[in-house]
């Protein structure tokens, strides 16, 4: 592991901040763009459109409001991967001039629900797509499955694909984040985080001393539920999943959720649009993320 590997590793486990997800892809590509005031008319093709994505992106990272006092790591989708800020790869240009940690999306979407749950789409082309993450110096990557409702034996399959394609990309010398998502509107979300935390506790016993993994986690129904994967030796940082609540419901459940670090997506993005002045633009941005930062700091 080299000298920025273990530097990052030490920030990712003990730093402040949250994470901000960068990584809307494909589907909805279009309502991000349209929420930033860019519509469907202003672009004919997805080159096009994924240009106009890398400039949303670009000016949200050059922001001086975008700032490592507030934010530890920011996950990318391929396509910003594969694109350059002021002439740097993007993970460059995130480590380099912001010191902010780069991560990559890799999923490929949910396969339909079965047993309660979804699992991942198989990744195809995953190996090449992980060499290039090294080359393009990304630290770590990020994966979604979704548990829906309290069936053991989705959730043991969901836990158990995570962590076996968790290990792989950890052989790359990448840290994956595993991301079991409970459906925040689940009946029995209760029931699922217990099932789940104990698959999750069997898979990390089974896995040989060196091997990190990060867990990302929807914020549990009983407060500090999570605390002791928190303290596992082989985990680096226990991330909060805020989708599906509102900025303020996330912010106040985290808040009672000690070691959790947040990380947001849309909330990011509120209320920034491609008219606004530079000015504007980076002091409602300045606005939102200082409100994630003082919340998630528990």
């Amino acid at each position: 592991m080299g000298n920025r590997n273990t530097e990052q590793l030490n920030l990712m486990h003990f730093g402040k901040g949250f994470i901000a997800a960068l990584d809307q892809s494909g589907g909805s590509t279009p309502k991000a763009l349209s929420q930033y005031g860019v519509e469907e008319n202003q672009y004919s093709n997805d080159e096009e459109m994924y240009t106009l994505v890398h400039e949303m992106r670009t000016r949200i990272i050059k922001s001086p409001a975008f700032d490592s006092q507030y934010i530890l790591g920011a996950i990318l989708f391929e396509n910003t991967m594969d694109r350059k800020i002021d002439s740097q790869w993007t993970a460059d240009y995130l480590w380099e001039k912001k010191h902010i940690i780069p991560f990559l999306k890799v999923d490929k979407g949910l396969a339909d629900l079965a047993n309660g749950v979804q699992l991942m789409k198989p990744i195809s082309g995953l190996n090449e797509l992980l060499d290039r993450a090294v080359d393009r110096n990304i630290f770590g990557t990020k994966m979604r499955s979704v548990i829906k409702e309290a069936n053991p034996e989705g959730i043991h399959d969901v836990v158990a694909q995570q962590f076996e394609i968790g290990k792989q990309i950890f052989s790359k010398g990448l840290i994956p984040i595993i991301e079991p998502e409970v459906d925040i509107y689940s009946p029995d979300k209760e029931k699922s985080e217990q099932i789940l935390k104990e698959e999750i506790q069997k898979q990390l016993h089974l896995l040989d001393k060196e091997v990190k993994v990060m867990l990302k986690l929807s914020i549990p129904t009983v407060n500090d539920f999570y605390s002791d994967l928190i303290s596992d030796p082989h985990v680096v940082r226990v991330v909060a999943l805020s989708g599906g609540y509102s900025r303020e419901e996330a912010n106040q459940k985290l808040s009672q959720n000690h070691g959790l670090i947040a990380s947001f997506s849309r909330a990011l993005s509120e209320g920034l649009t491609a008219g606004q002045s530079d000015e504007d633009f980076n002091a409602e941005l300045k606005e939102t993320i200082k409100g994630i930062y003082l919340a998630s700091i528990t």
